[in-house]
Protein backbone atom coordinates (compact mmCIF):
# COMPACT_ATOMS: atom_id res chain seq x y z
CA UNK A 1 0.00 0.00 0.00
CA UNK A 2 1.40 3.41 -0.87
CA UNK A 3 2.32 6.00 1.76
CA UNK A 4 -0.49 8.41 0.93
CA UNK A 5 -3.11 5.67 1.36
CA UNK A 6 -1.59 4.55 4.67
CA UNK A 7 -1.47 8.17 5.83
CA UNK A 8 -5.14 8.75 4.90
CA UNK A 9 -6.27 5.54 6.63
CA UNK A 10 -4.32 6.28 9.82
CA UNK A 11 -5.46 9.92 9.90
CA UNK A 12 -9.07 8.86 9.35
CA UNK A 13 -8.93 6.38 12.22
CA UNK A 14 -7.17 8.86 14.50
CA UNK A 15 -9.80 11.44 13.64
CA UNK A 16 -12.59 9.18 14.85
CA UNK A 17 -10.87 8.95 18.24
CA UNK A 18 -10.15 12.69 18.25
CA UNK A 19 -13.76 13.57 17.50
CA UNK A 20 -15.01 11.38 20.35
CA UNK A 21 -12.35 12.78 22.68
CA UNK A 22 -13.29 16.36 21.86
CA UNK A 23 -17.06 16.09 21.60
CA UNK A 24 -18.31 12.71 22.85
CA UNK A 25 -18.35 13.86 26.47
CA UNK A 26 -20.98 16.48 25.56
CA UNK A 27 -23.49 13.68 25.09
CA UNK A 28 -22.29 11.02 27.52
CA UNK A 29 -20.68 12.89 30.41
CA UNK A 30 -22.57 16.19 30.54
CA UNK A 31 -23.92 15.29 33.98
CA UNK A 32 -20.43 14.58 35.38
CA UNK A 33 -17.81 17.09 36.60
CA UNK A 34 -15.65 18.54 33.82
CA UNK A 35 -12.50 16.95 35.28
CA UNK A 36 -13.98 13.47 34.71
CA UNK A 37 -14.80 14.40 31.11
CA UNK A 38 -11.25 15.75 30.66
CA UNK A 39 -9.65 12.56 32.00
CA UNK A 40 -11.85 10.35 29.82
CA UNK A 41 -11.06 12.56 26.82
CA UNK A 42 -7.33 12.30 27.52
CA UNK A 43 -7.65 8.53 27.61
CA UNK A 44 -9.38 8.49 24.25
CA UNK A 45 -6.90 11.00 22.84
CA UNK A 46 -4.02 8.63 23.64
CA UNK A 47 -5.34 6.25 20.98
CA UNK A 48 -5.72 9.18 18.59
CA UNK A 49 -2.05 10.08 19.03
CA UNK A 50 -0.95 6.46 18.61
CA UNK A 51 -2.37 6.66 15.08
CA UNK A 52 -1.84 10.34 14.25
CA UNK A 53 1.89 10.51 14.99
CA UNK A 54 2.83 7.57 12.73
CA UNK A 55 0.45 8.89 10.06
CA UNK A 56 2.21 12.25 10.00
CA UNK A 57 5.66 10.65 10.02
CA UNK A 58 4.77 8.38 7.11
CA UNK A 59 3.00 11.17 5.24
CA UNK A 60 5.79 13.71 5.75
CA UNK A 61 8.12 11.54 3.70
CA UNK A 62 6.16 12.54 0.59
CA UNK A 63 3.94 15.47 1.63
CA UNK A 64 4.70 18.90 3.00
CA UNK A 65 3.48 19.91 6.45
CA UNK A 66 0.91 22.19 4.79
CA UNK A 67 -0.41 19.32 2.70
CA UNK A 68 -0.63 17.10 5.77
CA UNK A 69 -2.55 19.79 7.66
CA UNK A 70 -5.08 20.42 4.90
CA UNK A 71 -5.48 16.66 4.41
CA UNK A 72 -6.18 16.36 8.15
CA UNK A 73 -8.75 19.18 8.02
CA UNK A 74 -10.56 17.58 5.07
CA UNK A 75 -10.64 14.24 6.90
CA UNK A 76 -11.86 16.04 10.04
CA UNK A 77 -14.88 17.38 8.19
CA UNK A 78 -15.63 13.98 6.63
CA UNK A 79 -15.59 12.39 10.10
CA UNK A 80 -17.25 15.26 11.98
CA UNK A 81 -20.33 15.64 9.77
CA UNK A 82 -21.53 12.02 10.19
CA UNK A 83 -20.60 12.17 13.90
CA UNK A 84 -22.62 15.31 14.50
CA UNK A 85 -25.61 13.99 12.53
CA UNK A 86 -25.72 10.33 13.61
CA UNK A 87 -24.20 10.44 17.11
CA UNK A 88 -25.00 13.92 18.39
CA UNK A 89 -28.34 14.03 16.48
CA UNK A 90 -27.77 17.53 15.13
CA UNK A 91 -29.50 18.77 12.01
CA UNK A 92 -27.73 19.11 8.69
CA UNK A 93 -27.53 22.68 7.45
CA UNK A 94 -26.17 24.28 4.33
CA UNK A 95 -23.24 25.45 6.44
CA UNK A 96 -21.83 21.91 6.25
CA UNK A 97 -21.91 22.14 2.46
CA UNK A 98 -20.26 25.58 2.40
CA UNK A 99 -17.56 24.46 4.85
CA UNK A 100 -16.95 21.38 2.71
CA UNK A 101 -16.63 23.46 -0.44
CA UNK A 102 -14.15 25.78 1.27
CA UNK A 103 -12.08 22.81 2.37
CA UNK A 104 -12.18 21.34 -1.13
CA UNK A 105 -10.77 24.64 -2.35
CA UNK A 106 -8.02 24.41 0.26
CA UNK A 107 -7.23 20.85 -0.84
CA UNK A 108 -7.08 21.97 -4.46
CA UNK A 109 -4.73 24.86 -3.78
CA UNK A 110 -2.37 23.01 -1.43
CA UNK A 111 -2.03 19.99 -3.75
CA UNK A 112 -2.19 21.63 -7.20
CA UNK A 113 1.59 22.04 -7.52
CA UNK A 114 2.04 18.35 -6.71
CA UNK A 115 -0.12 17.32 -9.65
CA UNK A 116 0.70 20.14 -12.09
CA UNK A 117 3.28 18.12 -13.98
CA UNK A 118 1.19 14.98 -14.35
Amino acid sequence: MNRIAVTIILLSCSNVFMTFAWYGHLKNLSHRPWIIAALVSWGIALFEYLLQVPANRIGHRILTVGQLKILQEAITLMVFVPFSIMYMKEKVTLDFLWAGLCLMGAVFFIFRSRFAGM
